[in-house]
């Protein structure tokens, strides 16, 4: 779906994703929730939040259900940075929303690439873990989109578990930590820009 849309892009991210739509029909992929924490982390403001999440998935995924995860998935976000506790949050968030049944049964799906299963996931395995690692170690063994799935909780336990939650041997591998450390840097300089 992405390289669909990059490759149709004519100044218009939203009618490339609508034209990518229709001609496909799959845009209902988790690509847009993969990178949608940078907006969680950016935004202070929950409208704000709610607004950007929303209009960053849309670029490339034209599916309401796309859309709604990423504004859920920063929503819990934003409560964590906040200091409420990652259980509490997650069920804030999803209690009302066609996730809620994953805080109380196992997801009934396979762990696909389609949104809405990768969403079943990353909530069940955020409220079935207490750590970091465990986080990603149990996304990664889950079979079928496990990279994506271990990416996206791996999001959220961060910001939850902060870095000194992870495991050294992890956080040495890291290839370009230079880059991240000046990323890093650079969201808490907007974040506090647009506080003020």
């Amino acid at each position: 779906m992405i390289r669909r849309v990059l490759s149709s892009y004519e100044g218009n991210w939203f009618e490339s994703a609508f034209l990518a739509d229709l001609d496909l029909g799959l845009s209902a992929g988790n690509g847009s929730l993969m990178r949608c924490l940078p907006i969680g982390l950016c935004y202070p403001k929950l409208s704000d939040i709610e607004h950007m999440s929303r209009m960053q998935s849309k670029m490339t995924h034209y599916d309401e259900r796309c859309n709604e995860a990423c504004e859920i998935y920063n929503r819990i976000v934003h409560r964590l940075l906040n200091n409420e506790d990652l259980l509490s949050a997650i069920e804030n968030e999803v209690m009302s929303t066609r996730y809620a049944y994953v805080l109380t049964e196992d997801p009934n799906c396979e762990p696909s690439g389609f949104v809405v299963h990768t969403f079943n996931w990353i909530i069940h395995i955020l409220t079935h873990t207490n750590s970091f690692a465990e986080v990603v170690q149990q996304a990664a063994n889950l079979g079928g989109d496990t990279d994506t799935i271990a990416a996206i909780a791996g999001g959220i336990a961060g910001v939850y578990y902060g870095y000194e939650g992870i495991p050294r041997h992890y956080s040495k591998a890291i290839i370009i930590k230079n880059k991240l450390d000046s990323l890093s840097e650079r969201i808490v300089e907007l974040r506090e820009t647009i506080s003020a």
